[in-house]
């Protein structure tokens, strides 16, 4: 039997922008109450939350925390419990990366790798060791999901820490957590959870390639074009000349919603866990 959303508490890290906000709106159609996290930009937020109560008639609450701190993780949840009355499904789509020639090894020091690191992984064990004894408690157990990025399989993306961390959630999934063997960490690191903590809890991820969201826009038109060559569905630019701008581009650009979609499969689907669902390439 499919897992209903409709009355579940659903916390969304990165809520207030791009794939997090069209992932809030997915989950409220759905009849979900939705916990929004956010860094800074608490008046997006805020009227995320307002709108989307208005429009489905469901609880919503914004959140600030930074995702790459330990403790705002775990608050981040504790409030979410608080004002929800409960929780039953985290999306850890909060993510930090610069935009780099990729190949670079001088383009990023130490402490863009450290926060690379501590926001596009460590923020996904926060969360869910903070979660998990209300997980357990739930009757009907509870769901984690992860934005990973295509990434975190090919050589490539907005950087090469990005790539690294964002393969890190891979070896959460599988129980392959080894520290030098970084080059698998976030994608595995989904994998690990799945497999080691116990049969209520389903843990999956998904990995896009590049979103053209308000982020996605920030990539130079000839990184955009690369990218897009280089995929064999080549979306990005498909019902649009080769000359039109980034915003039609991302009109026309189906991966951002195909994401949030795919985030309502995986919450309803209760046979699945451990796995990394590539989308787009």
């Amino acid at each position: 039997m499919p897992y209903s959303l409709a009355g579940r508490n659903v916390l969304i890290t990165g809520g207030s922008r791009g794939l997090g906000a069209l992932s809030v709106e997915k989950f409220a159609s759905e009849g979900s109450n939705i916990a929004i996290n956010y860094m800074s930009s608490k008046e997006t937020a805020e009227k995320l939350a307002s709108d989307v109560a208005s429009k489905y008639n469901v609880k919503t609450v914004v959140i600030q925390g930074d995702a790459g701190i330990k403790q705002d993780c775990i608050n981040t949840v504790h409030s979410a419990i608080e004002q929800l009355g409960g929780l039953d499904i985290i999306i850890s789509n909060a993510g930090w990366t610069k935009i780099t020639n990729f190949g670079d090894l001088d383009a990023m020091d130490d402490d863009d790798w450290d926060k690379c690191w501590s926001v596009n992984v460590k923020s996904s064990l926060h969360l869910f060791k903070a979660a998990l004894p209300t997980f357990n408690a739930n009757p009907d157990g509870g769901v984690f999901l992860i934005t990973a990025s295509i990434a975190g399989v090919t050589a490539t993306g907005s950087s090469l820490p990005y790539a690294v961390t964002k393969a890190a959630c891979k070896l959460f999934f599988r129980g392959w957590f080894w520290m030098n063997d970084s080059l698998w960490t976030v994608i595995h690191l989904m994998k690990c959870l799945a497999q080691t903590q116990g049969a209520k809890v389903r843990v999956n991820a998904i990995l896009p390639g590049l979103l053209l969201t308000e982020w996605g826009q920030r990539f130079p038109p000839e990184k955009i074009e690369g990218w897009t060559n280089a995929t064999v569905l080549k979306r990005a630019v498909s019902d649009s000349s080769p000359k039109a701008t980034l915003k039609a581009l991302m009109i026309t650009q189906p991966e951002v919603e195909d994401c949030a979609d795919m985030f309502i499969t995986l919450a309803k689907n209760a046979s699945m866990t451990g796995q990394a669902i590539q989308i787009g390439m």
